[in-house]
């Protein structure tokens, strides 16, 4: 990606090196729990976001010193961020008729408060809804690599704009329908609910890419294939497959890797939020 040269968003909020108490990750947990759930998180995450007791939130501020690579990578972040910033300004008014108020992305090591509770850095890169906010803990970006499969910065700016393409659906007032959707189904149902919107948020994700690579040409050859890779990667049935040794479809709550990349590539292809219906396609 031709990302060096792009405008740094000012919606960042750096709380690297804040730790937060033991019995804090425990107590504000059932919060983020009950959320992660509602969102569609697997129930792995929704279990590891319960673990630990109640108690306080009290917070250290560590003098940890970040790498030059972390730092490298924050910067990455923010200029990822003000390209969804002004791809969406135009985008959702021109598109859909509501105007664009940008999330804040806030960084943090380890843990973090939020106002859907307390997670740690194994739930990965979320959105709460709560707040307009998106979480990334940048040691995710070397996971993607090394765990997942999916090296290269546009891997990362993908997962950056996958969390912001959830806070498009928030202000299209997808999420509150969804979850209203999700509270009176059987599981089943209601997993496939969760599919169909992490998927929008994939394609919402490859509009952003449509519209960034044409009004700053920042995509390189090979940048759509890294986007393609990464939504491979973390699909339901490769994760599945590497934790359980089967796959379960009737449990996805994110898509099997090859609807993640098929509706991405759906969002790069077209660059239309009307190209993102993942609710009415009539298979996904």
């Amino acid at each position: 990606m031709r990302w060096q040269g792009g405008r740094r968003s000012d919606n960042v909020i750096d709380r690297r090196g804040i730790s937060l108490g033991r019995s804090a990750i425990g107590g504000g947990a059932v919060i983020v729990a009950l959320i992660a759930s509602l969102l569609g998180a697997p129930q792995s995450v929704v279990r590891s976001l319960l673990e630990g007791g109640g108690g306080q939130v009290s917070e250290t501020e560590s003098d940890r010193v970040p790498s030059a690579a972390e730092n490298e990578a924050a910067d990455f972040a923010k200029v990822v961020l003000g390209s969804t910033e002004d791809v969406w300004t135009d985008v959702l008014p021109q598109q859909a008729g509501r105007r664009y108020d940008p999330p804040k992305l806030v960084l943090f090591t380890e843990a973090v408060q939020s106002a859907c509770g307390i997670a740690g850095a194994a739930v990965g890169p979320f959105y709460c809804p709560l707040d307009s906010r998106l979480y990334l803990d940048l040691s995710f970006f070397n996971e993607l690599a090394q765990r997942f499969g999916a090296p290269g910065d546009f891997a990362q700016a993908y997962v950056v704009a996958h969390e912001v393409g959830h806070h498009v659906q928030n202000l299209l007032g997808i999420s509150e329908r969804v979850r209203d959707q999700r509270a009176r189904l059987p599981p089943a149902q209601s997993n496939q609910l969760s599919v169909a919107t992490e998927l929008q948020a994939d394609c919402f994700a490859g509009v952003w890419a449509f519209h960034a690579n044409r009004t700053t040409q920042m995509i390189e050859p090979g940048d759509a294939e890294e986007g393609l890779t990464a939504a491979s990667a973390i699909g339901d049935d490769r994760l599945q497959r590497a934790a359980r040794g089967r796959v379960v479809p009737e449990s996805f709550t994110h898509g099997s890797s090859a609807q993640r990349a098929r509706w991405f590539k759906a969002g790069i292809s077209s660059g239309r939020i009307a190209a993102c219906d993942t609710f009415g396609a009539s298979t996904l």
